[in-house]
């Protein structure tokens, strides 16, 4: 869909183009909504994806996170928040369907069953150290601070308007996104290592 010349979110940036996007959906403009969907569906996707999330499963999520904004795009009391908004959505969508899903296969699986299915493809040689590996990684993680959790999990994707969401979230500015991940990755490599024992 075209974007309208002239209209006042066009040439606006970051909070300030959501907010008046958001506006302009209310009123009917779909080249504002469509705008919206461009600018912040890497963001839902993304934090659908930091949350655990296979390709299908995130692609409901976006899905369902879209429509509750449709369903509620006349109540969002702060225009402003609206990326904020699509994180929480987001989330709370991922840990609901991410329940959901363990119910499923605890159900499938049938309990103690389990020993029955076949073996998968890597060895189990391979399996203990990815699954080292992994333990290590996230004992890493997990001594980071909160902030720099949050950092890493909401910049994996590239691109201006996606660190834009991101430093409305953490109420940082965009300039300080940047240096503030990479200190954070030097941080997870060195705490990744200690736990390594390297």
């Amino acid at each position: 869909m075209r974007v309208r010349v002239g209209t006042r979110w066009a040439n606006l940036e970051g909070r300030e183009r959501h907010a008046a996007c958001l506006l302009a959906a209310r009123d009917g403009d779909r080249g504002a909504f469509a705008a919206l969907i461009g600018d912040l569906s890497p963001l839902v996707w993304h934090v659908a994806r930091s949350n655990g999330l296979g390709r299908v499963e995130a692609e409901d999520v976006a899905q369902t996170v879209w429509l509750a904004f449709v369903r509620h795009i006349h109540r969002l009391s702060d225009p402003s928040a609206l990326a904020a908004w699509l994180i929480t959505t987001t989330r709370r969508e991922a840990n609901h369907l991410a329940r959901q899903s363990q119910r499923t296969r605890t159900v499938e699986l049938g309990g103690p069953a389990t020993g029955e299915l076949a073996a998968p493809d890597p060895s189990p040689e391979d399996q203990v150290l990815r699954g080292d590996r992994d333990r290590a990684l996230w004992l890493a993680f997990n001594r980071l601070t909160p902030r720099c959790q949050e950092l890493l999990r909401l910049t994996v994707l590239a691109g201006r308007a996606e660190y834009r969401a991101v430093a409305e979230e953490l109420g940082i500015p965009v300039g300080s996104i940047g240096p503030t991940r990479r200190r954070c990755l030097s941080l997870l490599q060195r705490y990744y290592e200690q736990e390594n024992g390297r």
